[in-house]
This record gives structure tokens, sequence and C-alpha cells, in this order.
């Protein structure tokens, strides 16, 4: 196998799909910048991520992989890699494992294509990188510095990065001083982020969330913003339900558009979420956070913070990984208590 080239003029970058695993990513992209700051570095992304990439310095250009729309189906992905194809890339990083991601690549006649040799998509590579055997029990985020190492690429930190304007985070200022009026210098602003898109076996139940809510009512005066998308309504609209008056709280799910979301989550006190995509973006912007884990492992996706405090409990059979809870008692949330999490977020910001 050759070398990975060394001063190739146009990279491009497949994404990941997910915006918790988009998060994770980050620190390889600043590795991949930093190991070639004169090529131009291009990512190829689904929109629903590009936001977590828009304003990073790591890359020049996003390039819009519209699944749901034109790019749809094998005449959309004939589509793509003939657009790819334009392009004229001298070689292509795939951060994501799919199949599909060396065959788009393969398609576009990129001529140095390098990733993980998995997923029966060896061939279609031309710089193969086997996956470290103890690769599975770390951090992702080192899951994904893996691949540029194993490709030659030298890494620099693994911190997590997010970049957000100054016009969206005056937005968001601004947003809030609507919803929340003159607050006083004591009143927290508490994010609460009740969903995860992987399916109900990680999240905490809405009941919890309620009375966490007015713990930090009455201690703090707090308000409280929920976040979410707009499938997460429902749950929302629970707690909302559950609470009634006994404390003050902004439903914010299906409401924003994802960079708004990643500014008001940085103007949280603190955060209070299941494993999902926005626990990411709290960990990038350093936002205090207790982090809700069952049914999925800590070890691997957990928040990639200092300032996060992860809650779980060892039962024999979590992390299950499982959508739903396998055994249909669901105890490794059950057993999560309002008190312990209001008690973590007493101790994380006091």
């Amino acid at each position: 196998m050759q070398p990975f080239p060394e001063n190739p003029e146009k990279i491009l970058v497949r994404s990941t799909n997910w915006i918790g695993d988009a998060v994770m990513t980050t620190p390889a992209l600043r590795s991949i910048r930093t190991a070639f700051p004169d090529s131009e570095i291009i990512l190829l992304a689904y929109p629903w991520v590009s936001d977590i990439f828009r304003y990073s310095p790591r890359v020049d250009r996003i390039i819009a992989y519209e699944k749901k729309g034109r790019h749809r189906g094998l005449r959309g992905l004939w589509q793509l890699a003939t657009e790819l194809r334009q392009e004229q890339f001298d070689c292509a990083i795939l951060l994501q494992n799919a199949f599909e991601a060396a065959l788009l690549t393969s398609l576009a006649k990129i001529p140095v294509r390098g990733g993980y040799a998995t997923d029966g998509r060896s061939l279609l590579l031309t710089h193969r990188v086997a996956k470290a055997p103890n690769i599975v029990v770390r951090h992702e985020v080192l899951y994904y510095q893996r691949i540029l190492r194993g490709l030659g690429i030298p890494t620099s930190s693994n911190d997590l990065e997010i970049f957000i304007p100054g016009f969206e985070i005056d937005t968001a200022k601004a947003r809030l001083h609507q919803l929340t009026g003159a607050r006083s210098t004591s009143s927290l602003l508490i994010g609460f982020n009740p969903g995860a898109a992987f399916g109900p076996a990680k999240r905490w139940p809405a009941a919890r969330y309620a009375e966490l809510a007015v713990l930090l009512s009455k201690r703090y005066d707090a308000h409280i913003l929920l976040f979410g998308s707009s499938a997460d309504q429902a749950t929302t609209a629970e707690i909302i339900r559950l609470v009634g008056k006994k404390a003050r709280l902004i439903d914010l799910a299906g409401r924003t558009r994802l960079i708004a979301a990643m500014a008001l989550i940085g103007e949280c006190d603190a955060f209070v979420t299941n494993d999902s995509g926005l626990m990411h973006i709290a960990a990038a912007l350093h936002t205090p956070q207790v982090a809700l884990f069952g049914s999925t492992d800590h070890i691997a996706t957990g928040p990639y913070s200092a300032s996060a405090v992860v809650i779980r409990k060892e039962l024999y059979c979590s992390p299950c990984k499982q959508k739903k809870c396998p055994l249909k008692h669901f105890q490794c949330m059950k057993m999560i208590t309002s008190e312990e999490v209001f008690s973590a977020l007493v101790q994380m910001l006091y």
C-alpha cells in the first residue's frame, strides 16, 4: 500500500450521519486540518448534521448529501458520484464506516480512498485501516482519530469543538430575554433533553424529568428549557402536563434549528440529558451536564468532557445496547431518581 498523499490539493471527508457521532469526529477533523493546512478540505454530510461544521475553520466547504431528496436511491447515488467526480478530489477520508461510503467514492473515481476495512468494503478502499482489538472498549473520539493514525496522518488534541458565530449567540440571548424576561441573578437556566433518537431504552422517564423540574424550581427559581426534535414533542408536553404550575418550563422541542439549539445550550447554566446528540453538543460547548445512561455504553459514547457527570446503574443486563428493554422492566433508567440527579447538579454548580 502506497503512503497516503503528503500534500493533496483537494480532500473529501465523509462525515458520520448522526449529530452525536458528528460531534465526536471534530477532533479528527482538526487533525486533518493540522496535517494538511494548505489543502482544500470538503465535507460530505447529511443536511441535518451540517450545522455542526458550518462555521468550523477545519473545513472549507460542505457538500450536502440529500439522501431524502435528489440523491435518493440508486439513481441519486450515481448522480452524487457524478457530482463528486467533477470536483476532482485527490483523496477521500471516510469517517463513516458504511459500505455505501466506500462505494460512492469509488464510483466518483477518487484515486485514494482511506477508512476502516469493515462492512465488506476492503476492495473498494485503496488505504485500509484495521480496527485495533481494543478500540471498541474506548471512547468513539479515539475510534475516529485511529482512522487517521492508520493512514499515517498525525493526530492532535482529542478535545471536542463546535464553532458558533457571534450573531447566533446574540440571537439566542435575545430569545432567552424574550422567553424568560428579566431573570434574577440567582435564577438558574437549566436545559432538559428528554428525547433520544435511538429508541425508548435511552430515555429517562418523563415523570422523573417533571420531578426534577419541581425540585429545581423550589430551590433555585429555575427556568427550564425543554430541548428536542419534533419527535420529542409528545414527551415535552407530558413533562409540562405533570409539572403544571409548579415550575417554569419553556418548550423548544421542534421549534429551533440545530445551530440555534446549540447557541441556547451554550447559554444554559447546566444541562440534563439522555445519551443523545445534544449531550455531545453540550460536552463540546463545556456546558456543565448530568448525562443519564441505561441501555448504552457510557465508556464508548459518554460525554467527552470534564464538565460532565454520568449517572447510571450497575445492572447485570446493562448496557444491553437495545432500542427497547428486552426484559421489559427498564430498571436501568427507572432506578435513577430525580433526587440523585438534583444532588449531582447542586454539587456541579456550587
